[in-house]
Order: C-alpha cells, then sequence, then structure tokens
C-alpha cells in the first residue's frame, strides 16, 4: 500500500512540476499577467504540498532495514524519479524568481492606448474615486510580496533536498530501469501499428539472385551514364 500511495503521490507531483515549468515560459511574454503570476503561486505551492507528502513515506520505506530486495529496488526508482522531480522545480523556481525580477507586473511595458472616451473632468475623478483597488497597485503588492515568498521557498526546497541526501544514500548510477531506454515510445508506435505487417514480413529475406540482379544493372547503369558524358565531351 505504501508504494501505491508514493506512487500516486509522485504522479501528482510530477504533473505539477510539468505545470508550473509551462507556466514559467510564459513569464515576461504577451500573455503574462496579475493571473499567471497568481496560478504561478498556486502551483508551486501545490508542488511543494506534494513534494513533502511524498518524501515523508519514501524515507521511511527506504530505511527500513527490513525491507525486501525486490522492494527496496522499486523504492529506490521511485526516489531517483522524486529527487530529479524536486530539482526541476527548483531550476523552475529559481527561473521565475528571474524572470519575475526581470519583468514586474508594474512597471509600464507598453504605451497606453487611446479609449476614445470622453466627458468632462469632474465625472472622470467621480469613476475614478470609485474604485477601490486599483490594478496597478494590486499588481505592484503581488509582485514585491510573492517573489520575496519565492526566494524562502526556494532556500527550503534546496534545505529539502539536502535533507533527504543526508537520510538516504540511493546513488542514481546504481538504480537500474525496469525497462529498456525509449520503451513508452516503441509501446505507444507499436500500437499505433499493430494493424501492418512489418516490411521484413511484406517482403520476405533478400534472395541472392535477386541482390546479384540487382548489382549488375547498376553497374551497366553506371557505365551508359559514363559514355552518356564522353560522347557530350568529344561532341
Amino acid at each position: 500500500m505504501a508504494r501505491e500511495e508514493c506512487k500516486a503521490l509522485l504522479d501528482a507531483l510530477n504533473k505539477a512540476t510539468a505545470c508550473y515549468h509551462h507556466l514559467v515560459l510564459t513569464v515576461g511574454g504577451s500573455a503574462d499577467s496579475l493571473n499567471l503570476r497568481e496560478e504561478l503561486q498556486k502551483t508551486r505551492q501545490k508542488a511543494q504540498e506534494l513534494a513533502v507528502a511524498t518524501g515523508a513515506p519514501l524515507t521511511t520505506a527506504l530505511r527500513d532495514k527490513g525491507l525486501r530486495a525486490e522492494e527496496r529496488a522499486e523504492f529506490q526508482r521511485l526516489w531517483v524519479a522524486f529527487s530529479g522531480c524536486l530539482e526541476l522545480l527548483e531550476a523552475d523556481m529559481r527561473r521565475a524568481l528571474a524572470l519575475g525580477t526581470a519583468f514586474p507586473l508594474h512597471a509600464p511595458r507598453r504605451p497606453l492606448v487611446r479609449t476614445g472616451v470622453a466627458g468632462g473632468a469632474t465625472g472622470v475623478a467621480a469613476r475614478a474615486l470609485s474604485l477601490r483597488n486599483p490594478p496597478r497597485e494590486a499588481e505592484r503588492d503581488l509582485d514585491v510580496e510573492d517573489l520575496r515568498e519565492l526566494e524562502r521557498e526556494i532556500l527550503q526546497v534546496g534545505k529539502m533536498i539536502h535533507n533527504m541526501e543526508m537520510k538516504v544514500n540511493v546513488p542514481r548510477w546504481t538504480v537500474e530501469a525496469r525497462q529498456a531506454a525509449g520503451a513508452e515510445l516503441m509501446s505507444s508506435a507499436g500500437a499505433s501499428t499493430a494493424g501492418f505487417v512489418s516490411v521484413e514480413e511484406r517482403t520476405g529475406p533478400c534472395d541472392r539472385s535477386k541482390a546479384l540482379a540487382a548489382t549488375v544493372f547498376s553497374a551497366v547503369l553506371l557505365a551508359a551514364v559514363a559514355l552518356v558524358v564522353c560522347v557530350a565531351k568529344l561532341s
């Protein structure tokens, strides 16, 4: 049950980390906005919660000396995948901090747009005073506070990775994968071509007589080309 629970938590962590990575790539672009920064904050916090929830049972299982060899190998594979997710999360958090500092929301990034709205100064002032939370001030507060919080969370994730390495020593080069490299791609390709017969099955093995005929034909073709070139030069 612990192994299945760790797999489920790790799968959720992997999805949250991938989602956060996708969101970080849009910081500073045309899709950057207050909503994006809020989504970044929520996704980042969710990923950290999943990391804490995943690391605790994995650490407990791997520190159990009575664990069978097969189960230990499986937990070690999960541990390697978990540590990889944490490292990617930390790298994306550092990238988000750099991009967020370089592209603050409160800085003017585009010229003002003329909307064509006209009216007296009194009416414009009344509408301005009726706004309780100006969008620019909200963006400024979220921008500054979130970057400060992000710096603290980066240190927390780095400390988490350090504690993992101190509690459990699982060298990555000692962990063997259960499937060959690219097995997922091969399985998906095999499923898409399940109704087709392979080329070797359709054509059969290469016959020596056919190979000899192909060689003779190629030699005759090359001789013909050389003869044409010589005639062209003489003319």
